[in-house]
This record gives C-alpha cells, sequence and structure tokens, in this order.
C-alpha cells in the first residue's frame, strides 16, 4: 500500500513540474490558443485619457445581456457560424460593466425613466422626461420646479452640435429624454395635454430645440406628432394635433432642412451647417425585416455624423434602436434580432467613421425584457427556433429536438409573459401547448411561447451591459447606477 502510495505521489509531482514548466497538453489546442491572444490584446489596453471631442451613445432599448446574446447568435447564424461564438460589433469594446436599471419607484423601469438618467445624469420616476422625482407623474405645474439639464442642453452651451435618432418616434420616451422636459411621457403632441397644463408638448419641444441650436439633426419617426390632425402626410396619414399647427413648416420656415423618404434622405447636403430634420413614418418607423423607402440605422448613423463633424468644437449623438423593445414586447424573437443586428451595424459605423483617440462611443440598453433561453440545445441550435438536443459525439446539434413532460418539443426562445402564452383563456387559464415544428418557429412573424397570459410582454428589471471605447471609457466599470453613464460623458466632454 505504501509503495503504491509513493509511486502516484511522484507521478502526481511529475505532472505538477511538467504543467509549472509551461508543458501543458492543451498548448496547440485552438480555445487555448485564441484565449493567449485575447490575454495579449487586453494586457495590451491604455486608458485614453484625453478630452472626447465627440460623445456618441447607442441605446439598443430592451437589449439586455439576454436579449443581445440572442442577436449574437443568429447573426453569427447568418454568416455561416455556428453562432455561439460570433462577436457583436460592441461586443470587441476595450471597457464593460454592468448597469443597474431601476427608476426610483419601479424596480422594472420604463423608458422615459431609463433615458433621464442617462440622458440628465439623474434617477426619476417611471414615465417622466428630463424632471428629477420631486414631481408627480402627468402634474405640469410641477415641471419648471423638477426641471434638470439635458446632455444636449449642456454641450450646446459649450459650442457642440447635437444629434438625435431613433427607429421609434422621436417624441418617444427615450430620444426625448435628450432634450425634452414632459411631467408624462405621452405628451408627445398638444391633443394628450391635460386641461390646464401650461407646460409645451414634446414635439413642440424638439421644434424649439432645433430654432434654439440646441438640437441640429433629427431622425426618426412620429410625423403624426408635428401636423394637425385635419392634414394628411406624404403617406396619406393623418397628424395628430388639435392646435392647427404644422410644425415641419414652423421648421422649415426657420432654415431647417425636412425629409420624409429614402430618397430625400439621400439627397441631403451634409456639408451644409443647416438643421435637419428626417420624420420617415407617421408613428415608429419600420422594423428592419419590413424596412422598405427609409434609412437604415446605420444609414442615419452615417448621415448625422457627417453632418456633425464640420463643428470644430466636436458633437454629441444619441443613437436608439427603438424597436428591438417592440418586438420584444410583441413575443415576435425574429424581428427582435433582425433589428438588433441593425443596432450593431449601426455601432459599426460610428466605430469606422471616429477615431478612439477624440471620441467617446458608450453602448448600451435602457432595459432589459423578460426573455428567456431554454435547455438543454446543441451547438449551433437555430435561436429562434425550436431547441434540438445536443449530440454527444460531435458538435452540431442533433436531429433529436428536446421535449417537455408532455412530449412536445419547445422552442429556445421563450418569454415569462406575453402574448403567446399556453395559457388559454377558453380552457379556465389552464395549460394547452401544441407541437411546433423548425419551420414554424423560425418563421419570422412566429409569436415565442411564454407563459404568463399578457396582451405585450414586459419590460424586467436585471442589469443591462454598458460597452465603451476612447476617452475615459475605462470608468464605465463594476456595477453601475444607470445615472452615472451621464456623468461620465459630461467628465470625458470636459476633461482637462
Amino acid at each position: 500500500m505504501k509503495k503504491s502510495f509513493l509511486t502516484f505521489a511522484a507521478v502526481l509531482m511529475s505532472s505538477t513540474v511538467a504543467f509549472a514548466d509551461g508543458h501543458m497538453p492543451q498548448k496547440s489546442n485552438e480555445w487555448y490558443k485564441n484565449a493567449q491572444t485575447a490575454l495579449k490584446e487586453r494586457m495590451a489596453v491604455q486608458p485614453i485619457t484625453k478630452r472626447a471631442k465627440n460623445v456618441i451613445i447607442l441605446i439598443a432599448d430592451g437589449n439586455g445581456v439576454g436579449t443581445n446574446y440572442a442577436t449574437r447568435v443568429y447573426q453569427g447564424q447568418t454568416m455561416g457560424k455556428l453562432g455561439e461564438e460570433h462577436v457583436l460589433a460592441h461586443e470587441n469594446f476595450p471597457h464593460l460593466g454592468l448597469v443597474k436599471t431601476y427608476n426610483v419607484n419601479a424596480q422594472t423601469p420604463d423608458s422615459a425613466g431609463t433615458g433621464t438618467a442617462m440622458h440628465s445624469g439623474v434617477k426619476t420616476k417611471a414615465g417622466v422626461i428630463g424632471v428629477d422625482e420631486s414631481l408627480n407623474r402627468g402634474d405640469c405645474s410641477q415641471v419648471e420646479g423638477a426641471k434638470v439639464a439635458t446632455i444636449a442642453e449642456l454641450l450646446t452651451k459649450q459650442g457642440k452640435s447635437v444629434g438625435v435618432i431613433s427607429t421609434a418616434r422621436l417624441t418617444h420616451a427615450t430620444p426625448a429624454s435628450a432634450y425634452a422636459h414632459s411631467a408624462d411621457r405621452n405628451f408627445e403632441d398638444n391633443s394628450k395635454l391635460p386641461e390646464g397644463c401650461t407646460q409645451k408638448d414634446i414635439a413642440t419641444q424638439l421644434m424649439d430645440a432645433m430654432k434654439a441650436g440646441t438640437v441640429d439633426v433629427a431622425f426618426g419617426g412620429g410625423r403624426r406628432h408635428f401636423i394637425p390632425k385635419a392634414m394628411k402626410d406624404q403617406e396619406g396619414k393623418s397628424g395628430k394635433r388639435t392646435d392647427d399647427k404644422n410644425l415641419i413648416k414652423e421648421l422649415e420656415a426657420a432654415g431647417a432642412r425636412y425629409v420624409w423618404n429614402e430618397e430625400s434622405f439621400k439627397a441631403l447636403d451634409l456639408k451644409s451647417d443647416k438643421p435637419i430634420i428626417g420624420l420617415f413614418e407617421s408613428s415608429h418607423m419600420k422594423y428592419e425585416h419590413d424596412r422598405a423607402g427609409e434609412p437604415s440605422l446605420a444609414q442615419m448613423t452615417e448621415a448625422a455624423i457627417k453632418a456633425l463633424q464640420g463643428n470644430e468644437k466636436g458633437f454629441f449623438l444619441s443613437i436608439e434602436a427603438g424597436r428591438v423593445d417592440h418586438a420584444n414586447h410583441d413575443g415576435n424573437a425574429h424581428r427582435v434580432v433582425t433589428d438588433g443586428i441593425a443596432f450593431a451595424q449601426a455601432v459599426a459605423k460610428a466605430a469606422d467613421l471616429t477615431s478612439p483617440e477624440d471620441t467617446l462611443i458608450i453602448v448600451t440598453a435602457d432595459h432589459e425584457h423578460a426573455i428567456a433561453f431554454n435547455g438543454y440545445c446543441g451547438r449551433g441550435n437555430p435561436i429562434t427556433g425550436i431547441c434540438m438536443g445536443i449530440d454527444k459525439n460531435g458538435v452540431k446539434y442533433s436531429d433529436k429536438p428536446q421535449t417537455g413532460k408532455d412530449g412536445k418539443p419547445y422552442t429556445v426562445i421563450g418569454y415569462l409573459n406575453g402574448a403567446g402564452s399556453v395559457l388559454r383563456e377558453d380552457m379556465n387559464w389552464v395549460g394547452a401547448r401544441g407541437d411546433i415544428t423548425m419551420e414554424q418557429a423560425t418563421d419570422p412573424d412566429y409569436t415565442q411561447q411564454a407563459l404568463i397570459p399578457r396582451s405585450s410582454e414586459t419590460h424586467s428589471g436585471e442589469d443591462v451591459a454598458v460597452y465603451a471605447r476612447g476617452p475615459w471609457a475605462h470608468l464605465l466599470n463594476g456595477t453601475i447606477e444607470q445615472n452615472y453613464i451621464f456623468n461620465v460623458m459630461m467628465h470625458a466632454a470636459n476633461a482637462k
């Protein structure tokens, strides 16, 4: 027994010495070598502590860590990869943190409160824009006393140009939080203002901001909030305003250029210093899957940067992929990931057109959704499809679907709640899960299976990621409060 133990100890010691000397059998393994390359790259990263001439924040609405994962895998699979190993444009950025997204009165946040946190540096209540938590939602009389300065207002005073982009309505919560102050996010035009309310509606505030030079470029949807109810726009859709004002005409009279479709957008002279407003839909812009006749998020990003970069003092640009959120609300994973890819392409475009030496780029989300991922799916499983088994002898997924205790297959992506609930009202809310094929699940119009029945899936409260590159990007690390992002942007723009 003693001899056997000594022999084992000698073998163990020799193995330990061999590993200590660097003679590891895995040194020729591709995974090991890739990790060594990544280690060297990260060791070479040095903080950039110059003043940021330009600051760009890209916000994919509803694009938490889970939603980002789905987009990563899907884009990789569209490129012929298995998908899991793919890297999105922002995932190449050297600095990363986690962001706490709650509003002061809500564990699960709303985009008005989160947008205000990022654009003004204070956490506030759900549903209010550009004001602090002292305001009671909907009380217009409290707006003046509760106003907080937006980053657009502050950086304009420093001589910088400002742009706001969204695939949602420009008057919607996240883009509005860059320039507006409102007791309620729903006050997008005057028809929504309660009787006796003295604050201006959000569309009017954008017009005023553009006239004052606080916003120089604005691209997005929401045309209906800028024109009278009695008027139809270029696509035959009626306006919402009841004050008979045509804010587009007022902006044009003040010298702004107006574009409304892909053709007029492409005809823009981006070297001119005249302000630009692009309103490409009556309401939100189209999902990327359905897009026709209007620019992509990457095209709007490129145009805005080229229009703003003529200012020698620099610019601030807020970019929102607003419809990632809407597709999650619909439980429609295909449009979530295709709009997610459009967002990643906009990030890549912003990175290509700027230098990390003088431009801080921050990529984040305002909140996550109640999205979840089922197991145990094999490698390379279509992320919007049904869950196929793990191949014990190979890499790619097997040809046998995973099933639940009911014997039926299930999708990789599911939601905790939403329109795709497996609980049915006609059965007194008893579960009734049907069979589903890969072809059905990967159809662009498929609504993912969900648990709790709701007409619209909800946000969720977990942390989201923040990715950054450029001056002072290293300050975005660890777990941070969402309003801290504003402080980093302002510090970078004002560093000595």
